[in-house]
């Protein structure tokens, strides 16, 4: 396995209702999050966001009917411990790039790096997101429900 780059995309996807997605990792059933992963050579954060969207849910997001926002946020976090093994030696923080996207959620998800996903009212997902990054996205841009 090759080592990660430490900077990577927080795609926060909510529906219509303006319910969260949220997904239990495989490895550790109390994190729960939304799509994020790690930047590629050669790729943009944009670029990763789309691909991310599709590897983890299998929706097929394309700027001219479901575009993804970017929302000019990077954050920096410190590396869980038990996955510093993942990175360069010497790694401790990530930069993470936040992007948005308002989905169907009635389209089954094809998950490929979790063992579940609920669609959340923003309080429920708020409670229930590990990462204090992924609460503040939810926070600051998914929209109050009508």
């Amino acid at each position: 396995m090759s080592l990660k780059r430490p900077e990577s995309v927080l795609v926060v996807l909510y529906d219509l209702q303006h319910r969260v997605l949220v997904m239990q990792r495989n490895d550790d059933a109390e994190f729960w999050q939304s799509v994020t992963g790690t930047i590629e050579a050669g790729e943009t954060p944009l670029q990763t966001a789309y691909r991310e969207v599709a590897e983890e849910t299998g929706l097929q997001l394309h700027p001219d009917n479901q575009a993804i926002v970017d929302q000019q946020t990077t954050n920096i976090f410190k590396i869980r411990e038990k996955w510093l093994h993942r990175y360069p030696p010497g790694t401790r923080y990530n930069r993470e790039h936040v992007f948005t996207a308002q989905v169907d959620s009635d389209t089954t998800l094809i998950l490929t790096e979790h063992s579940a996903y609920e669609w959340l009212s923003k309080a429920e997902a708020l409670s229930r997101l590990w990462s204090q990054t992924n609460v503040e996205a939810v926070e600051t841009f998914v929209p109050e429900a009508k």
